[in-house]
């Protein structure tokens, strides 16, 4: 019976590192690229006549991209801000593609597979059509390499639109009037 007390503790001691181990071993996932925490990036914004329109500033923080957006000549009220997925404006920012979604989820907050990555809060001009706003997300990465990074092979661009997005599964944000290509500083 005393050999059972001793072994009895050891073998706990055995199965509770078994268990320790497994977890950790689930846990683990692929090596991740490491983040270029302070790395920025700026879209400088034009309206489609090519008149400047502000600039949209991100930079990589260690969870995130804080976004900060400094627009003017917009009319009044909320306007859709999104990330779209091609580096591109021209000839009429048609050339920017769809909204970035690099995972393939849904449009809108209430998407229930999750939000497209390029989805970002409306922002809303003031009566003298400035827009001064900072926005953080965790669904973007200036870090190359990243499966969620701006910076993939057809880059990214920022884009205004011309009505509030709903953030439904239809954005219904109308035109887009300015459009900025996100390059590295």
């Amino acid at each position: 019976m005393q050999t059972l007390r001793n072994v009895a503790p050891l073998m706990l001691l055995a199965g509770a590192m078994l268990l320790l181990t497994g977890c950790s071993v689930q846990v683990q996932e692929a090596p991740s690229v490491p983040l270029a925490v302070g790395e920025t990036a700026t879209a400088t914004m034009a309206g489609p006549d090519g008149a400047a329109v502000g600039t949209v500033t991100l930079t990589q923080g260690h969870h995130g991209v804080i976004i900060a957006a400094e627009l003017t000549g917009l009319t009044p009220g909320g306007h859709g801000f999104h990330i779209h997925e091609v580096g591109s404006c021209t000839p009429d920012f048609t050339a920017a593609g769809g909204h970035f979604a690099p995972r393939g989820h849904g449009h809108g907050y209430d998407h229930e597979g999750g939000v497209h990555a390029g989805d970002l809060p409306n922002v809303f001009a003031a009566a003298d059509g400035t827009v001064r706003a900072d926005v953080f997300t965790s669904a973007v990465t200036l870090t190359a390499g990243a499966v969620h990074s701006l910076f993939d092979e057809d880059g990214s661009a920022i884009i205004i639109h011309e009505k509030p997005d709903t953030y439904g599964e239809d954005p219904a944000a109308g035109a887009r009037i300015a459009c900025g290509v996100i390059v590295r500083n």
